[in-house]
């Protein structure tokens, strides 16, 4: 169909498998009550009967474009880039496939009086939700319903050394900057949204809500569960440092090593699913993270102590 006039929200849904989902995500967007807003659905080649249910959908008038892929993309990111290239409106949301919100959503993270001219990304608070739908934790972010920080601060304070915005679906961001972005993220499987929010960090301010209203699902064909589970997660985080130390140069602190030895640990409940060549790929990785011969030492000898595996 054709949107008569250019909306200011533009929410983009890509899906991959997620038909169990499907129709509450839609549900949730299309109930907001924030009307000012087109949905582009994109489909990534799904193997369930998620068309079925968006072809439901399909004379709604507030959907601009229903789009079906003849070949998975293997990237979630792709598929960000596919939405936002069609979208029309000021901002953009891309509204996970298996995520839900409260109908008030749109209208918290654009509340006039915390988004402004300079304003980026805007930002809520999400539930993490397990697959028996029961709250498992919250994103939290101050006692203050909504601020404003710097960019730059809100990088140190919330997006170094780990990603603060913890899915696309509780963000929303202004299209024109997105074309000013690198096309690094788009190189990864799993960590692409931490860079893509750092970069967009660095061009304005941030607005954040403190109120939780969007519930973020975690199951067994997550991006997250996935990627953690075969490692990718552990080698892409690497990747994204290097990244950040390049990107940042001086203008900002970026403690890693006390973060990422944690995150090491947690190796140890997934190892099982790791080989050995992938342990040894991502020992090497870790190495490459520090300047220091002595804290190399001191950190490798810790870690692999500690998981007894080499």
């Amino acid at each position: 169909m054709t949107i008569n006039k250019m909306p200011l929200v533009s929410i983009i849904i890509p899906n991959y498998n997620h038909a169990p989902f499907l129709k509450q995500r839609i549900d949730s967007v299309l109930d907001q009550t924030f009307q000012d807003f087109e949905v582009i659905i994109l489909d990534d080649c799904s193997l369930d009967n998620s068309r079925e249910i968006i072809e439901s959908y399909r004379n709604h008038p507030k959907i601009s474009h229903i789009i079906y892929n003849e070949k998975n993309s293997g990237s979630t990111f792709k598929q960000w880039k596919k939405g936002i290239d069609l979208a029309i409106g000021e901002w953009i949301w891309i509204a996970e496939s298996d995520d839900w919100c409260e109908a008030v959503f749109l209208d918290n993270v654009l509340e006039s009086d915390n988004v402004n001219s300079e304003t980026v990304i805007s930002f809520a608070q999400a539930y993490i939700i397990n697959e028996a739908k029961k709250s498992c934790y919250a994103s939290y972010n101050g006692d203050a319903l909504f601020y404003n920080l710097d960019g730059l601060l809100f990088i140190k304070k919330k997006m170094l050394p780990y990603n603060g915005i913890w899915n696309a679906s509780q963000a929303i961001f202004r299209r024109k900057y997105y074309y000013k972005l690198s096309s690094e993220y788009l190189k990864y499987k799993f960590c692409g949204d931490w860079i893509f929010w750092v970069e967009l960090s660095l061009m304005g301010d941030v607005a954040v809500c403190g109120k939780i209203i969007s519930y973020f699902r975690k199951h067994d064909k997550d991006v997250t569960s996935k990627s953690t589970k075969s490692g990718i997660r552990y080698f892409e985080e690497f990747d994204a440092l290097r990244y950040f130390n390049h990107l940042l140069a001086d203008k900002a602190y970026f403690s890693r090593h006390n973060t990422y030895y944690t995150h090491y640990k947690q190796l140890c409940n997934i190892r099982k699913s790791i080989t050995k060549e992938d342990m040894k790929r991502l020992k090497k990785k870790y190495s490459q993270q520090f300047t220091s011969k002595q804290k190399i030492k001191l950190r490798l000898n810790e870690f692999f102590g500690y998981l007894k595996i080499f």
